[in-house]
């Protein structure tokens, strides 16, 4: 393809029916969380969302390998890529910032400290303590104990980190035309993710069995599983795509100097690897 023309992709249905699944899979959501009758239709929206981005990347990979892509389409994709992550930033700066309101802001209040103190006077026998093991509502029954940062936390954010460091000497290996380098590093970088994954799991059981911590276990509860539950959504699906990207270097896929898929699955798990280090720092240390 000429450096001049201008690569325009055919209709496509994938960004309706991408549409449709996700309206499915968040309304199966919401049922699920208010009325605990959801489940199915989560489940069915869960489906077509993993089979649109199927069908969808399939056919931008035919693209590629066919070569109807040009630097301009490259920009795109890279500017389409920087401005997804950047909405995953405000996503997660708004679960953040829910949990620096609470702590900083609305449980000194509910202590009679600051300039909303009067709040006291809702439950007078309440401590303002983080984290909140006794919620001011008695209604509420918080958790018995909370995680020490230094076990499996600490384990996960080694995890996380060396898979940072695993994923740009497989990327850097690329980039040499080492192939066989970078398979073998990407697919300890794929090995951590799952490890991370397994981990999590384990952790969340000891949340349920040994801690009390749940949803329900008051705000601490609450921002606990919003913030590393999305998180743990997005290793999962970060694993998922660097499996993919494992499988297309063995098929020999990828370019030395065209490797934007590739590239892109790396912005996604690095930024991902940065959200842990200010969860464990935030939700777990501090």
């Amino acid at each position: 393809m000429s450096s001049g023309s201008y690569y325009v992709p055919a209709t496509s249905r994938w960004p309706v029916l991408g549409s449709l699944a996700l309206g499915v899979m968040m309304l199966g959501t919401g049922l699920q969380l208010v009325y605990s009758k959801g489940m199915f239709i989560m489940l069915v929206g869960l489906v077509g969302v993993i089979a649109v981005m199927t069908l969808w990347f399939r056919d931008v990979v035919s693209e590629s390998r066919r070569g109807l892509y040009d630097e301009q389409m490259d920009r795109s994709f890279r500017w389409g890529m920087a401005w997804f992550i950047f909405s995953e930033v405000m996503f997660f700066a708004a679960f953040f910032g829910a949990l620096f309101y609470v702590r900083m802001f609305a449980v000194p209040w509910l202590g009679g400290e600051g300039a909303k103190g009067v709040s006291a006077l809702l439950w007078p026998e309440f401590v303002p303590q983080w984290p909140l093991l006794n919620p001011p509502d008695s209604s509420v029954i918080g958790p018995r104990d909370v995680f020490s940062p230094w076990q499996l936390p600490l384990v996960n954010t080694l995890i996380l980190v060396s898979s940072s460091i695993t994923l740009t000497v497989a990327h850097e290996a690329l980039k040499e035309n080492y192939r066989r380098t970078c398979r073998n590093w990407l697919a300890v970088t794929v090995l951590l993710g799952i490890c991370f994954i397994i981990i999590q799991g384990v952790e969340y059981f000891e949340a349920f069995t040994h801690y009390g911590i749940t949803l329900e276990a008051g705000i601490f509860g609450g921002t606990f599983f919003i913030l590393t539950g999305f998180h743990g959504l997005h290793v999962i699906i970060g694993t998922l795509i660097l499996a993919v990207m494992l499988a297309r270097v063995y098929k020999g896929h990828f370019k030395r100097e065209e490797h934007f898929g590739f590239e892109a699955a790396c912005w996604y798990w690095h930024f991902v690897d940065v959200v842990w280090v200010g969860l464990f720092i935030f939700v777990y240390v501090l």
